[in-house]
Parts: C-alpha cells; structure tokens; sequence
C-alpha cells in the first residue's frame, strides 16, 4: 500500500451544520483502511462516496485532471475543509497519480485540443516570419512548436476531443498512469462501454503490479468485481467491508438481466 489509512476527526460541534461536516456519513466515519491496492466505495447516489473521496483528494494534495487544482477548484471548498481535518498514514508517500472526475474529462479534451490548435497556428506563424531566413533560423524557431505538438501527439493523438468519449478517456489512462502512483478516481465507468470497462480493468491490474494504488468510486458491476479489491458499502452507517455477492447493486443488476420483462412491466 502508498496509502495506509486516513483517519476522521471531524466533529459536528465543531463545525455545526457546515456541509459536509453535518452529514450522518461523515459523523460516523472513523478510520478508513486501505489494505487493498484497489479500493472500491459503493452506494446509491447522495450516500456520500464521492465526498469522501474528494476530501481525500484534498487532503493528499492530489493532482487534478480536466479542472482546477484540488487547492483552487470552487467545487471542492467543502472536500478541503474535510480533508483539513484528515491525518493521512503512508507507507511511501508520494505525489504521483492524480484525481480524476468523470466530468471533468471533457473539458480536459477541449483544453487539450485547443492547447494543440493554439500551436499549430503559432507555428504557421512563426514559419512566416522566417520564411526569408536561413534554414538553420527557421529550424531554430519551428523546433520548440514541432516537439511541443509531437510530444501532445504521443501521449494524446492528434485530435483527443475527435475520438468517441470511451477511447479518449482510455487514452488519458495510458498516457497518464505511471507505475506507483495514488489514483482518485470517480464514476470512471461513465463513458465507457462494458468492454471499455474491461479493458480499463486490465490497466489497473497492469498498474497494481507496478506498485500503484486506486480508490474508485462507481456503480459498475463490472469495476467492482476487480480481483481482490476490497469494497466499502456506503448505503449502511458505520461503512463497512461487503463481498461482492452481497452488495445490493450487483444482485439486482443478476435479477435484472436474468428477468427484465419482470421489472419492466410495473413501470
């Protein structure tokens, strides 16, 4: 593990009724284990998961993805006052790895393509500026510009908001998992599609190997059955380890896909 544990000590006197301070959620929570390298939070929606995972961004000081620093973000005021009132064990700590919502990756793309498009119209530019220059001049001045651009290329594509959400989203994966890294990562099931799902598995377990670690918040089956991941219920207080078989969410999806026709006629 990179990161051991993170104990609570929130208090609602002392904070009164301060979101999130006064949720049931954060009033019950104590000490969070991480004995797993992936660790999984479960829970309907509004049940607080994805607070918790924020505050510990905040406190880790994690590095964004698509949005503002965890340090500026407007959004994530109330996760930094939590995560003041964290303490964070470590067995090696690190500052690789990132914080990644869902949400957030759109706007990632866009920035990114602008980002590439801004220089790829400098260059025309500066190729025009120099155009009456010697070879060397005009090799000097593009230099900068090419590598900029073939280093985006590399890691991005050429056109990262082009491609379908799912294939970008993996894409960012790649170029951005480094081996021991502490990655945040919230509802990462949203733009992909079950095989998409699959194969970000195998990127995780790729990434376990070489010493990462993952706190994943989602709703996905398919994420959740991570081999040896431990999984924290959120719809029960205190929070608590489940099994896989047990968690409600992947027996209704079995009762579901087994009988749809049984749930689709009541609607």
């Amino acid at each position: 593990m990179i990161l051991k544990s993170v104990q609570f000590h929130a208090k609602h006197s002392d904070h009164g009724n301060e979101y999130p301070f006064h949720l049931p959620l954060v009033q019950a929570m104590d000490k969070l284990k991480l004995e797993a390298p992936v660790t999984i939070f479960v829970g309907d929606n509004g049940s607080g998961k994805s607070t918790i995972l924020e505050a510990i961004a905040a406190a880790i000081g994690s590095i964004t993805v698509g949005a503002d620093a965890v340090d500026e973000d407007p959004s994530l005021q109330p996760a930094r006052a939590l995560g003041e009132t964290l303490k964070c064990t470590w067995s090696v700590k690190t500052k690789k790895g990132f914080f990644l919502r869902a949400e957030d990756f759109l706007n990632f793309a866009r920035r990114m393509s602008k980002t590439r498009q801004d220089m790829v119209e400098r260059l025309a530019e500066v190729e025009e500026e120099y155009k009456d220059r010697s070879v060397f001049a005009q090799n000097q001045a593009r230099s900068a510009y090419l590598n900029s651009i073939a280093q985006m290329d590399r890691y991005y594509g050429e056109n990262l908001d082009a491609r379908s959400h799912g294939e970008s989203f993996l894409r960012l994966f790649q170029s951005r998992f480094v081996p021991g890294g502490l990655y945040l990562l919230d509802e990462p099931e949203t733009p992909l599609s079950p095989m998409k799902q699959l194969t970000l598995i195998s990127m995780l377990k790729d990434m376990v190997a070489q010493g990462s670690q993952f706190i994943i918040v989602t709703h996905s089956p398919i994420l959740m059955a991570f081999p040896d991941a431990v999984i924290y219920n959120f719809d029960e207080l205190p929070i608590e380890k489940v099994a896989y078989d047990d968690l409600e969410h992947v027996n209704l999806m079995r009762s579901f896909l087994n009988q749809p026709e049984q749930y689709l006629r009541h609607l």
